[in-house]
């Protein structure tokens, strides 16, 4: 089991609060990830969960029992860092293991579960290796490894893929979400990294100055968010937030256009620019264009095959149907 209740929990380092008093919901063999900005507490919230962190107020409740005043060690959950930090003078074997030599389980269920969690892992050809035979990838796989053989309650990943390459992030990616629908087991991950967070949640908690934004599924937020933050943080390239006639023309102080629904042509359309700087993927092509209705460039999301020179005279048409509306405050209208 691995539910996991935060109610009312805060933390103030001395008289500065960094998360004020939140509520947080965690069931049984999700995978939720904490995105956001650099310094908007999630990891913090992750310590706290973990019991890295004292909590200010409130409760931390894992499978119904208070565990707010219970130690890191006897909270039944494991830990992966952004830092491997393994020992770079024992084999992969020992340092799978060392969490149950530190535990004093009996050896044949020490190698029974290095055993398991190398197969998962496709560790097993690498036993007898140093840290320092491994690729960068190899490495972090070995630290979820030294995780998992512990059998854990939930998994609490902090950034474990910042110190990798994008390849190799890719990779990680897909291995960590395998991961989870083999052992069926909570997964808490943080990272600042949005496309991490769509691709992997099946819940994403979306924070901003240690407070909760919005908490929902990666298309509930995509296609509903809460606001202007989570529209402009969630989604890549991010949705045009627009002020001034166009939104007063919806009855808004703010509308929102994701690039993928805005036309773009050469002929005629809502709104008449200039194309900036394209960037070109392949299959697709974001065009940056210069309209003189906004003082920030619009992102347009158009097939790869379309080629447009910098400099080209273009004109853009919203699909209203697709149109976010945000009130003075920033929330949503309906």
């Amino acid at each position: 089991m691995g539910k996991i209740e935060l109610t009312q929990v805060s933390k103030s380092f001395d008289d500065t609060e960094v998360i004020p008093p939140l509520d947080l919901k965690i069931e049984d063999g999700e995978f939720v990830v904490f995105v956001g900005p650099s310094g908007c507490g999630k990891s913090t919230l992750l310590r706290l969960i973990a019991g890295l962190e004292d909590v200010t107020t409130g409760q931390v409740l894992i499978d119904g029992q208070d565990a707010t005043d219970i130690p890191p060690a006897k909270r039944g959950l494991a830990m992966v860092f952004q830092s491997y930090a393994l020992y770079p003078h024992m084999s992969v074997r020992k340092n799978i293991a060392f969490p149950l030599r530190m535990a004093r389980l009996d050896k044949s269920e020490q190698d029974r579960r290095v055993s398991e969690a190398a197969k998962v892992l496709n560790l097993t050809d690498y036993l007898d290796r140093r840290p320092g035979q491994l690729s960068g990838g190899q490495r972090q796989r070995v630290a979820i490894g030294r995780a998992i053989v512990r059998e854990p309650a939930a998994f609490l990943f902090d950034e474990p893929l910042s110190n990798l390459d994008a390849a190799l992030r890719v990779g990680m990616r897909l291995e960590i979400s395998e991961l989870h629908k083999r052992l069926a087991t909570t997964m808490i991950y943080v990272t600042h990294d949005q496309v991490e967070a769509m691709t992997m949640a099946d819940k994403i908690v979306v924070l901003q100055a240690g407070v909760i934004e919005q908490v929902g599924s990666p298309m509930e937020l995509y296609r509903t968010p809460r606001n202007t933050f989570v529209a402009g943080f969630i989604g890549s390239p991010r949705m045009n937030l627009l002020n001034g006639p166009n939104a007063t023309k919806h009855d808004a102080h703010t509308i929102g256009i994701r690039p993928e629904h805005i036309a773009i042509s050469t002929r005629a359309g809502d709104w008449p620019g200039v194309v900036g700087v394209s960037e070109h993927l392949g299959s697709d092509t974001f065009f940056h264009v210069k309209c003189d209705d906004f003082p920030e460039p619009l992102t347009v999301r158009a097939d790869g095959d379309l080629d447009l020179r910098y400099g080209a005279k273009v004109f853009l048409t919203p699909d209203t149907a697709h149109l976010h509306r945000f009130d003075q405050k920033g929330l949503r209208l309906k």
